[in-house]
């Protein structure tokens, strides 16, 4: 039996060791896209990031960072190799699982509970080591897990804690007789409550767990028992997700205003009375169960006040949040914002089990609830919430095709899916359809497959690569991409082979195996009821599927030796034999993986940040567009300490009174932002948007005027919808303008002197019908208020253009961000899409010499459709500012800006896309009309192929891509009609032409 064990453990360690190394050598050594650089910086400084949080992988990843022992471009990368450390572990855990399965069934007693005294043959041990480490690695190296064990998400750890609560409940199944065997449940329980504070997906794993202590409990289960025993794990995790997370606080925080409120006592001690009260009965809980002598209700409370424990790291969030901290998104400081961070009640809700369906009209709005602030010594009501009513032949069970806020922009994707009508309510097969084909098929399964089939590319929507399919015929961009893996279907044919091999040999734990599969796959499907659009792939969310498949694909390894029984006898020499057969899946799986996985040179997210911020005058207040404009941005600010003199205005967040009060705060060397509003005319529920109501009399409005009626809230501004209707604030006319004070301008020296002429004494600018959001109600006042003190830009990522307030004729192109000052562009053309005037020297400047490319050119690095969003951004600055160049006359430096442009941003390494035929007029101008010829031809010949390709396999999902190719080939038609390259031109037409028909 020793031997065994040392074999188990030793070959579960040099599993863990090798993952650990490839995640080590694939690691992104810096902040990645999306949520990463935010929780980086959050976890460097216990920051407090987007709800609900994460403080478990907060605090461990401080704990982390200060490895770096200050410095500070190290702390990136400790972080990220948090999440490689927790992918390991959850490798070993996943090992250790597929051993304790394969050794009942090895020994052919998959009755036995407690298989601890019994000791397998060499042959024997050999088979069950060599099926954990093919299903261990087979997981390590899937595609999902993988791409987040590099990274800086929470989503590595979350896996380590479904991994670690499964290992822990078959290990307590194995000594479920001794005396102290419930010390693995409540250990288990205090897992749980870790990983709440990482991510909620472990809890569903609670009801296939449920079922192995069902099992184990009952010798004799019945069909009923086993309903019960599933509403029992449903109801746990229901108890968790409602009563506990959420619950818990929504009670101390009703304690609280009734105390203070009407009681009269000062703030907090009614949360305090809440904490004696629930200390008291869990004192009470375990005094019963002494008395009853109940184990079962001991047990009970054990877990209870573990998952508490556990759940407690959320302390964190208030605590820091009270400190006031530069990142303190949503301002939980009291237990009552709290609540509303914990519910994530700025993203809203979908409706999962009834209600209304894509068409629905409201009828009314009822209150939802009050939302309470502290102000004086009571708190007061600030809000009352609504929410609204729809008449009930509008809503459906199961509601899949549903309304929300954005319900009208997703009808033209519903109907990709599923044939809808407008305003024609979905019959339950259109809902269930879509349920099916989309959110299952396109959602869940696309992505399995993707980790044990075969993925086409990472171009947004890219299927699944089946083993006859190859690339001929296929467009470069899939053809030739990295992310384009054909795996044979080799791991997914082993896990079939041992899911079926587990269901005849060992039928209870393939049931829990395949719960465990269901509920962390297909009822997170349900759960999330997601939209027919999303900005980027899911696949990240559906890990647990893909690790519950991995026990089978580990159990075919045991298939495989049955199968070979009869031809090879040794019990040793088999082992060797199907280990060696098994270990094709994870090396395949490592083997086309590693180039796409291989983050090791990346270096484009912080770079793109730090440009973005380099793109700004000193002490500049600057509106960025989400996720991928701003975290980087924080952790360059936040970790590195790099240009903190800029004030960082995110527009999406621009909606919310806590994010505009946190503008009035100093941060770090940026003084606070001047705004003529106070807090009260930001306060949610007040000003979140103003209708355009037309009023004949007024032709334009003064800014300055406006917003000081908005600040006296005037009568002149009022109006009411329907009696017992909203009253709101309006603006009469979609023309503003803005006093300038051109003595002021002219002193501050932001005024080019080319450009002085240019200078207005009033700006006089559009901000379109619709309604103003509160975004663009802060955006004006610190406009006016502002009185060019600082400098204001946008960054150019942000396209929509009513974000941009119709301003675009005061654009400056100074980098990767729009420069706003009282000169008016005389060649702006309101039906073009100009944008921005090209200040030519500061442009220059930062793209020739201030702009860092780490990575860019190295054929060797792979970027991702993500990380190629900010090299085209590149190309389009260099292609404004080649061509504003050769406008001038100054055809060398227009050359010279070209060839910097290709030199950084080669075809080898970043594809040729829409911006690169413009740069061709400035390579002949340069001379350089062989290089211009061979771009346009490499770009024709890869446009024809795509859409040659579109055209003959036309997918409604691709219309992206068909538009990118599109836009491409009129490009080349403008570009090669500039120089005057007949044949050229018609190659690009031609292309053109079935569409323009």
């Amino acid at each position: 039996m020793r031997s065994y064990s040392r074999l188990n453990n030793g070959v579960g360690w040099g599993v863990f060791a090798l993952s650990l190394l490839v995640y080590l050598l694939t690691l992104e050594p810096t902040a990645s896209f999306w949520d990463c650089g935010e929780f980086i910086a959050c976890s460097y400084k216990l920051l407090v990031p987007h709800p609900p949080g994460a403080p478990t992988f907060l605090l461990l990843g401080r704990l982390v960072s200060l490895l770096s022992f200050g410095d500070v471009t190290k702390v990136a990368v400790l972080v990220n190799g948090l999440s490689a450390v927790s992918s390991a572990f959850t490798v070993l855990f996943l090992f250790w699982s597929i051993t304790l399965l394969a050794k009942k069934l090895v020994l052919r007693r998959p009755g036995l509970h407690d298989d601890r005294g019994l000791t397998p043959t060499f042959g024997q041990s050999l088979l069950i080591v060599g099926a954990g480490a093919v299903g261990a690695l087979s997981f390590a190296f899937s595609d999902s897990f993988w791409f987040n064990a590099e990274e800086a998400e929470v989503y590595a750890m979350s896996a380590l804690g479904t991994a670690a609560v499964v290992w822990l409940m078959l290990k307590w199944e194995n000594r479920a007789d001794e005396a102290d065997s419930d010390k693995w449940l409540v250990l288990l329980a205090y897992v749980i409550g870790l990983s709440i504070g990482v991510h909620l997906l472990n809890l569903l794993a609670i009801p296939a767990l449920g079922f192995l202590y069902y099992f184990r409990r009952q010798p004799r289960p019945t069909l009923w028992g086993g309903v019960l025993t599933l509403g029992v794990g449903l109801g746990i995790v229901g108890a968790i997700l409602v009563g506990i997370i959420p619950g818990l606080p929504t009670l101390a925080g009703s304690f609280e205003v009734f105390f203070v409120n009407s009681v009269g006592l000062p703030f907090n001690a009614g949360l305090v009375l809440f904490m004696a009260l629930l200390i008291g009965l869990i004192w009470v809980g375990f005094r019963q169960s002494f008395q009853r002598r109940s184990q079962l209700l001991n047990t009970f409370m054990l877990c209870f006040v573990f998952i508490l424990i556990g759940y407690s790291s959320y302390l964190i969030v208030p605590i820091r949040s009270s400190y006031h901290p530069t990142i303190n998104e949503n301002n939980p400081e009291d237990v009552l914002s709290f609540v509303s961070y914990l519910k994530r009640e700025q993203y809203g809700s979908r409706p999962l089990l009834y209600g209304p369906h894509v068409f629905a009209q409201p009828i009314d709005q009822v209150d939802a609830g009050p939302r309470y602030v502290r102000q004086g010594d009571k708190y007061v009501v600030a809000e009352q919430k609504q929410e609204l009513v729809y008449q009930d032949q509008d809503k459906m069970i199961l509601p899949r095709i549903y309304t929300d806020a954005g319900a009208a922009q997703r009808v033209s994707y519903y109907q990709k899916w599923v044939d809808i009508r407008e305003e024609v309510k979905p019959t339950m097969g259109q809902n269930l359809s879509f349920l099916f084909r989309y959110q299952m098929g396109h959602m869940f399964w696309r992505y399995f497959l993707w980790n044990y089939a075969g993925r086409e590319s990472d171009v947004q929507q890219a299927g699944t690569v089946w083993p006859t399919e190859t690339s001929q015929g296929l467009p470069e961009r899939v053809a030739e991409s990295k992310a384009r893996n054909q795996f044979f279907a080799i791991p997914l044919l082993l896990g079939l082979l041992g899911l079926f091999y587990q269901a005849r040999s060992d039928g209870k734990n393939a049931l829990i195996v395949g719960l465990l599969f269901v509920f962390t796959g297909l009822a997170i499907v349900v759960y999330l009821n997601q939209p027919p659009i999303e900005p980027r792939e899911r696949d990240y969310t559906f890990t647990g599927a893909t690790y519950a498949f991995a026990i089978w694909i580990g159990l075919g390894v045991l298939a495989l030796a049955d199968l070979l029984g009869k031809l090879v006898k040794a019990d040793a020499a088999r082992a060797g034999a199907v280990t060696l057969l098994g270990l094709l899946a994870p090396g395949i799986l490592l083997a086309q993986g590693w180039d796409d996985h291989d983050r090791s040179d990346r270096y484009n997210s912080v770079d793109s940040a730090k440009n973005l911020l380099n793109s700004c005058a000193p002490n500049a207040i600057l509106f960025t567009n989400g996720d991928n404009d701003t975290f980087p941005l924080w952790y360059a600010q936040e970790v590195e300490g790099f240009r903190t003199d800029v004030r960082i205005a995110v527009l999406p967040y621009m909606n919310t009174d806590w994010h505009i009060d946190q503008m009035r705060q100093r941060s770090y060397q940026s003084a606070p932002v001047a705004l003529s509003l106070s807090s009260s005319r930001y306060t949610q529920g007040t000003n979140d948007y103003l209708p355009y109501v037309e009023n004949p009399s007024v032709s334009e409005v003064n800014l300055k005027d406006f917003l000081r009626l908005v600040q006296e809230d005037s009568d002149l501004l009022k109006v009411s919808y329907g009696e017992g209707g909203p009253t709101l604030l309006s603006f009469p006319s979609p023309n503003f303008y803005l006093p300038v004070d051109t003595a002021a301008v002219l002193q501050s020296g932001s005024i080019p002197k080319e450009r002085r002429s240019q200078l207005v004494s009033k700006m006089e600018f559009n901000v379109s019908k619709r309604a103003l959001e509160k975004k663009s109600l802060a955006i004006l006042d610190i406009l006016a208020t502002n009185n060019w003190k600082r400098p204001v830009y946008f960054a150019t990522s942000v396209a929509l253009s009513q974000d941009h307030l119709g301003l675009e004729p005061y654009f400056q192109l100074e980098g990767l961000a729009w420069r706003v000052l009282p000169l008016r562009n005389p060649d702006y053309d309101p039906r073009g899409n100009d944008d921005g005037y090209v200040a030519k020297e500061l442009l220059y400047q930062n793209l020739m010499q201030r702009f860092a490319y780490r990575g860019l050119n190295n054929p060797n690095v792979y970027h991702d459709e993500t990380n190629l969003m900010f090299p085209a951004s590149y190309r389009d600055k260099f292609v404004r500012l080649a061509n504003a160049y050769l406008a001038a006359g100054d055809t060398a430096t227009a050359r010279q800006v070209a060839d910097k442009c290709l030199a950084v941003l080669p075809d080898a390494a970043i594809p040729y896309d829409y911006y690169s035929p413009a740069l061709v007029p400035a390579l002949v101008a340069g001379g350089e009309v062989k290089r211009a010829q061979q771009l346009m031809d490499v770009l024709l010949d890869r446009t024809q192929r795509a859409l040659t390709y579109y055209t003959s396999h036309p997918n409604p999902l691709m219309e992206r891509e068909v538009g990118q190719h599109m836009g491409t080939a009129q490009q080349l038609y403008l570009a090669a009609q500039r120089i005057g390259d007949t044949h050229r031109a018609e190659r690009a037409y031609q292309l053109l032409a079935p569409y323009l028909r």
